[in-house]
């Protein structure tokens, strides 16, 4: 059984080796070659009005096929597009639509590196957001649903119930507080 395994392997090294023996061609070099050049995509356009450029990159991904509707905001230089899809998809095809909306994006300087999210929950804070900004309560409005994404996204252990004292609530030994 040994014997056989190792003939295997010997005849599967001997012909990995041989093909590329075959190739003496070297790999194709950047110095070598001139042509290639960034393509225009691959620079970040800086962000200065960005409700401009917000409803901009909002309108690219509903551009997309599948995309019902989108919210951005921009903080900074940088963009979150979070999108609403038919609730009924299945994942894969919901990927598949989020990736659509990054190739989109990818071809925007404004939008080149702009994170995209189709979580259902995180394109509603996106919105929330959104309001919140043109509402003139940008910083209240972002703290307020970062905590809520965080308190989310952070388990709750029971360790760190704090139950109150039976004193203050009254109730007998034993008994569970109702919340």
């Amino acid at each position: 059984m040994y014997k056989w395994l190792a003939s295997l392997i010997i005849i599967a090294a001997a012909a990995t080796g041989c093909t590329t023996a075959a190739n003496k061609e070297p790999s194709p070099s950047p110095q070598h070659n001139q042509s290639i050049r960034a393509k225009q995509s691959d620079v970040k356009k800086e962000i200065t009005d960005p409700k401009q450029v917000s409803a901009h990159l909002e309108q690219i991904a509903m551009s997309v096929n599948g995309v019902q509707n989108a919210h951005c905001v921009v903080f900074g230089n940088t963009a979150i597009v979070g999108i609403d899809v038919d609730e009924k998809l299945e994942r894969s095809r919901v990927g598949t639509i989020k990736y659509s909306v990054a190739e989109a994006l990818h071809k925007d300087p404004y939008g080149i590196d702009a994170l995209v999210s189709a979580d259902i929950d995180i394109a509603e804070r996106l919105r929330e957001i959104g309001n919140d900004i043109r509402a003139g309560n940008p910083i209240t409005g972002f703290a307020e649903e970062m905590a809520d994404i965080i308190g989310r996204i952070i388990p709750q252990l029971p360790r760190d119930i704090i139950v109150p004292d039976q004193a203050e609530t009254g109730g007998q030994d034993g008994a569970v507080a109702n919340y």
